[in-house]
């Protein structure tokens, strides 16, 4: 017979701890306590809770736990940056990266070990699916990220200002457990982040940006990568399924109803070759014409399993000076903490990848290597 699993108080909101709480017969104020405790102050030793009774603490001792994952590798950039590997319960290993910046410092968060959606330009889709991580998953990230960078020594100055869910995973193909893990983050008992500083980027998955108002009122990123269906199709393959005209839609009935001025953000990784062109550029203007946003310019980064390339300088110039012409504010994220890894698109954790991808693509990787020295051979002896 399997013991039932002990309630994780690590991944409980404000509101199910009150819940919890009540079904022992105590106080509400009770929840607030202990989210402060975990969250604020980083304290994961019930019997540590000094402002709680001792029998509350020997019974939650008992009949609770608060269970975080743990990092088994962590790796510093030259710029900065760090790199942190968390091990889940399922066994397999995920990513997060922080960024410090100018003024700010903006935590990645991981939200799947591995991804379903096999993004061309990304490594994290070339290994495949494992698991979707848990609530106490997600948020155990942000608060491993305030431990090792001192964040719970002073709530005044938290290294982490910002958080991004663009780690390993498509945030909204585990949206409840996610949906939780942003609640916390902006709760004020817990981190108090602003809803301005908390994104979830998606690469658009249409009926879950449809319920988001009903859960959130985080930031957007949309993951577009390409003016038009036929190339997004081959960049981003869910758009077969949810095209660009109904993935701008979705996005526009969220942004109405979060009632304020903020606009979704456009994130498009600029490909040698591929989308990097000028006409590329103007369609994009004319695409977005109608769509309030701000564009985020993604420069590729390499890995092992792609042969893509990055694009040139004059290319990156060139692209976003004719959105800007066009009146849109872009920026051009900067490459940071690829030393380690780490750059946008490089996430790649020790994943057991089920679906065999990963060696599908080495595999037609190598296929396309050999063609290639095959056409190389083959015209130089005709020359």
């Amino acid at each position: 017979m399997t013991l039932a699993a002990k309630p994780n108080l690590a991944g409980m909101s404000l509101a199910q701890l009150r819940d919890y709480f009540h079904s022992l017969g105590e106080k509400p104020f009770r929840a607030a306590q202990v989210l402060k405790w975990i969250h604020q102050r980083g304290v994961i030793d019930i019997q540590a809770m000094t402002d709680i009774s001792k029998p509350l603490r020997d019974r939650l001792s008992a009949e609770a736990e608060i269970l975080l994952p743990k990092i088994v590798e962590d790796y510093a950039s030259e710029d900065g940056s760090y790199k942190w590997i968390i091990e889940v319960a399922s066994g397999s290993r995920v990513e997060m990266v922080y960024i410090p910046e100018s003024g700010r410092g903006t935590l990645c968060i991981s939200s799947q070990a591995g991804c379903t959606l096999d993004c061309s330009f990304c490594a994290t889709g070339k290994q495949g699916f494992n698991s979707n991580l848990t609530v106490a998953e997600i948020i155990g990230q942000l608060w491993w990220a305030n431990k090792r960078l001192g964040g719970f020594d002073s709530l005044a100055e938290r290294p982490v200002s910002n958080v991004v869910m663009m780690g390993m995973g498509e945030p909204l193909l585990n949206f409840e457990p996610v949906m939780d893990a942003l609640s916390l983050m902006m709760e004020d008992c817990a981190y108090g982040l602003s809803k301005r500083k908390v994104t979830i980027s998606t690469s658009g998955v249409v009926p879950a940006i449809d319920r988001l108002k009903d859960f959130t009122d985080a930031s957007i990123a949309v993951s577009l990568h390409a003016p038009n269906d036929e190339l997004r199709s081959q960049l981003v393959p869910i758009n077969k399924k949810y095209p660009i005209a109904m993935l701008l839609n979705s996005v526009k009935g969220y942004m109405a109803s979060l009632n304020d001025k903020r606009v979704p953000v456009i994130e498009y990784t600029l490909i040698a070759g591929v989308n990097d062109h000028r006409r590329h550029a103007r369609e994009l203007a004319e695409l977005l014409r109608e769509f309030p946003c701000k564009i985020n310019i993604i420069p590729f980064n390499p890995f092992s399993m792609s042969d893509y390339r990055r694009p040139s300088s004059t290319s990156i110039t060139n692209f976003r000076q004719i959105l800007q012409q066009a009146g849109y504010t872009v920026t051009v994220r900067t490459t940071r903490a690829d030393d380690i890894g780490a750059a946008c698109g490089q996430l790649v954790g020790n994943v057991a990848d089920q679906t065999k991808r990963s060696s599908r693509h080495l595999a037609k990787r190598a296929e396309n290597i050999i063609a290639a020295s095959s056409d190389s051979a083959r015209a130089t002896e005709s020359a």
